[in-house]
C-alpha cells in the first residue's frame, strides 16, 4: 500500500480556516482553531495562506526526543502518533518539530499533532477549494516533479525572450 500524504496547494487556500474549525470539532467537539491540528498562517508581506499541519516525517524528529516513548510509528496508517497516557507533558516534541506542527493542549497537560483523522482527514473533505488534499505518496511525487518541469519550461522561455 502506498503511504498517503496531507499535501497543501497555497495558491487555492483562501483563508477561510474551515479546515482549523472543522478539525477541531471533529477532535474535542468544539469550534476553535487554538485546539485544531492544522493551522492557516498567513503570510501578510506576500498576501497568501498556507495551512500547516504535520508531515508525518519519515525520520520524525519529535519521536526521537521523547523520553517516553509516547510517541510512535503507526505503519498501518504510515503516520507519527502520540499515545497519550504515555505523555508527560515535557514538550521536547513541540521544541523539535521543524514545522511547529506539534501542538500543546494547557487544558490537558498534552501534546497533540495531526492524526489524518484515522485515514479519513476531515480538513480534506471540507475544503471546498481543494487546498488541502490527502493523496498517495508517489502520486505527489509525480505531481511535483511535472510542477518543477513546468517552471523549469516557463523559466527558459522567459529567459530567451
Amino acid at each position: 500500500m502506498d503511504r498517503k500524504l496531507l499535501t497543501i496547494d497555497p495558491e487555492k487556500c483562501t483563508g477561510c480556516r474551515n479546515c482549523e474549525l472543522v478539525c477541531s470539532v471533529r477532535h474535542y467537539g468544539v469550534s476553535n482553531p487554538a485546539l485544531s491540528r492544522i493551522q492557516v498562517v498567513k503570510w501578510e508581506h506576500i498576501g497568501i495562506y498556507i495551512p500547516m499541519s504535520c508531515q508525518q516525517c519519515e525520520d520524525a524528529p519529535c519521536l526521537e526526543v521523547c523520553p517516553k516513548d509516547a510517541i510512535y510509528r503507526d505503519d498501518a496508517l504510515g503516520s507519527v502518533a502520540i499515545n497519550p497516557d504515555l505523555c508527560i507533558g515535557c514538550k521536547m516534541c513541540v521544541a523539535a518539530c521543524p514545522f511547529g506542527a506539534m501542538r500543546w493542549n494547557s487544558g490537558r497537560s498534552r501534546v497533540f499533532k495531526c492524526d489524518l483523522c484515522d485515514g479519513d482527514p476531515q480538513c480534506v473533505r471540507f475544503c471546498y477549494t481543494r487546498a488541502v488534499d490527502y493523496q498517495a505518496a508517489g502520486k505527489v511525487s509525480s505531481d511535483r516533479l511535472r510542477q518543477a518541469a513546468e517552471n523549469l519550461a516557463r523559466a527558459t522561455r522567459h529567459h530567451q525572450r
